[in-house]
């Protein structure tokens, strides 16, 4: 960060590059600079409940990393709609006595060595967290008096890396974090380069990558789910008093399955786990991952029954989709971005809202393409 030459600029270069596709706000500053306090809240709530809760609150840190990620995206667009250079903002931030370097193996790709900038005293937690706090403050005055916003910006970013460090955290760290999640959200990924996750096995023990199945509603209520003319699974009834259709939730894992490539409550009904690999078999297919699932589809339905099934949304709050990145957290489908997420969610409930109208259908899978649809009966 100390000139155009260190690793840490060269960070914030690759940073800014990756992180301006995602960013969508409108060009006026005031939703930017109130999206910055927010953030700024956000960290010190997470710091509040690790001073409160101590080694209970376990995931302080992913947390707060996130906060101060999301902290420094805001910051970046703010500087894009003001047209300064946040690397020149940083260099200024720490050009003070403050600040000293150190000499670091650098984690680039051709192995140099890079002067890392860190304070030189270290702050206590709260007073480095209030002084943040007071300096996003100054910023909101941008929004009516946009003039010398230099003069409140390097001491924002000042505090910004005091507080980064005093929280146990590395800028590096941060930025990169915050690369993934954006983009994961934001970005269409490139399908060539997401994880299929068996393509390794043998046929027996992958998903198929392309599948019909028929889902039929007899005369009792119960629905039935048949693969190539074999009925899988057990018949399923809504499981609650006030009928809501529930029984037609294994849409959603087709759609996981054709979509994300992941769904070991498919694996289970078509009788294909990986089980050749007793590691893969226990912590991917086994019963733990296939709760996992089951829970993750009946909480997100109980939400989208309050949208009408999501009907005519063309998307998925980030808060829902952040919800079930901590869900799957630890199983294979981690791996996942957000985006491609959203889009088995909002094509699921496309063809759940068919089957539901009909009664039943066929649910074509095509896991190459990565598509769900629909067909009458």
């Amino acid at each position: 960060m100390a000139n155009r030459n260190t690793h840490s600029t060269l960070l914030i270069d690759e940073y800014l590059r990756q992180v301006a596709p995602t960013d969508k706000m409108p060009e006026d500053i005031g939703p930017v600079l109130f999206g910055l306090f927010g953030e700024v809240g956000g960290i010190m709530t997470a710091a509040k409940k690790h001073h409160r809760e101590k080694e209970v609150f376990v995931g302080y840190r992913l947390m707060v990393e996130e906060e101060f990620g999301d902290t420094l995206w805001y910051l970046a667009a703010l500087c894009r709609r003001l047209e300064l250079s946040l690397e020149e903002l940083l260099s200024a931030a720490i050009s003070t006595d403050d600040y000293s370097s150190i000499l670091a193996a650098s984690d680039m790709e051709n192995g140099t060595l890079a002067r890392i900038v860190i304070p030189r005293q270290v702050m206590a937690l709260d007073p480095a967290l209030l002084t943040l706090g007071e300096a996003v403050s100054r910023l909101l005055r941008l929004a009516s008096d946009p003039t010398n916003p230099e003069a409140v910006l390097v001491p924002f970013i000042d505090c910004y890396l005091k507080a980064i460090q005093v929280s146990g955290l590395s800028f590096g760290d941060v930025a990169r974090s915050n690369i993934t999640k954006t983009r994961g959200r934001f970005v269409a990924p490139d399908t060539s380069t997401l994880p299929t996750f068996d393509s390794q096995f043998k046929e027996e023990e992958r998903l198929p990558d392309k599948f019909e199945i028929e889902i039929t509603q007899r005369k009792s209520g119960q629905c039935y789910l048949r693969l190539n003319g074999v009925f899988v699974g057990d018949p399923l009834t809504d499981n609650i008093h006030k009928s809501d259709d529930y029984r037609f939730h294994d849409v959603f894992h087709f759609a996981h399955a054709a979509i994300l490539h992941w769904s070991p409550v498919m694996r289970a009904l078509i009788k294909q786990k990986r089980k050749s690999d007793k590691r893969i078999d226990e912590a991917q297919d086994g019963g733990r991952a296939i709760v996992v699932e089951e829970g993750l589809t009946a909480w997100i339905f109980s939400r989208a029954k309050d949208l009408n099934f999501l009907e005519d949304q063309q998307s998925v709050s980030f808060d829902m989709l952040k919800t079930i990145a901590d869900f799957v957290r630890g199983y294979e489908v981690e791996h996942c971005p957000l985006n491609l997420w959203e889009r088995a969610i909002l094509d699921g409930y496309a063809v759940f809202r068919q089957v539901r109208a009909n009664k039943g259908g066929v649910v074509i899978g095509d896991r190459i393409k990565r598509t769900i649809g629909y067909r009458p009966l």
